[in-house]
């Protein structure tokens, strides 16, 4: 790596925990992932800034800050099974190949998946399986799962993903309308969802049979 994209890594790292993200796990995780191999080289100088980046197809890899928002949020100890709604580059799938025992991964996009599956072979990473699919239905062969992470946004909690919970799971999704939403963490009571928000943000919509429907 040039030393200026280590530099900026570094200051990344560094707002990340004036942010307010305090796993140190997370942060490793953040830290060994060079975000550039995931990016095309003309967007390399903007690998480590905190903002979203487009990838093609409409879709964008998301803001440092909310991938370490949404990965602390899931209380990863590394013994987990994660289903993640929307692979895109692949960033956010590696970052959680670090934290987890196994990430299944859905993409709708083939062409993404597949750049996303040399990303991730290229790295090393071999506790991860892509499918391209309807996201929004999440991947019932292989439920359930102990953490669901959808990096799109719904109009509503898809009660296909959470029916693949664990009781006493955890599903974290933007929900809201197609301009705003809320990032919502969603428990499998015995009961029922139990629900909070981690606060307001805007993500590309979550297309598909449980989601804003096809295009």
């Amino acid at each position: 790596m040039a030393p200026d994209l280590e530099t900026q890594r570094q200051q990344l790292i560094e707002s990340l925990r004036q942010a307010g993200i305090q796993d140190e796990r997370v942060l490793v995780a953040i830290e060994s992932t060079p975000r550039e191999a995931f990016l095309d080289e003309t967007q390399y100088d903007l690998a480590y800034a905190d903002r979203a980046l487009p990838i093609g197809m409409g879709q964008t890899i998301s803001q440092p800050l909310i991938v370490a928002t949404m990965t602390q949020a899931l209380q990863l100890s590394g013994q987990e099974r994660v289903l993640e709604i929307g692979t895109g580059s692949g960033y956010q799938t590696a970052i959680l190949s670090h934290l987890a025992r196994h990430v299944y991964s859905v993409e709708r996009h083939q062409q993404l998946a597949y750049q996303a599956a040399k990303h991730l072979l290229q790295l090393g990473l071999q506790n991860v399986t892509l499918y391209v699919g309807d996201g929004s239905l999440g991947w019932p062969d292989e439920a359930p799962y102990d953490r669901i992470l959808v990096t799109a946004a719904a109009p509503e909690v898809p009660t296909q993903l959470f029916s693949q919970l664990v009781t006493w799971g955890m599903l974290i999704i933007p929900v809201g309308s197609h301009e705003r939403q809320d990032l919502l963490i969603v428990h499998r009571a015995p009961w029922g969802p139990e629900m909070r928000s981690l606060g307001s943000c805007i993500f590309v919509p979550l297309l598909g049979a449980g989601g804003w429907g096809e295009k």
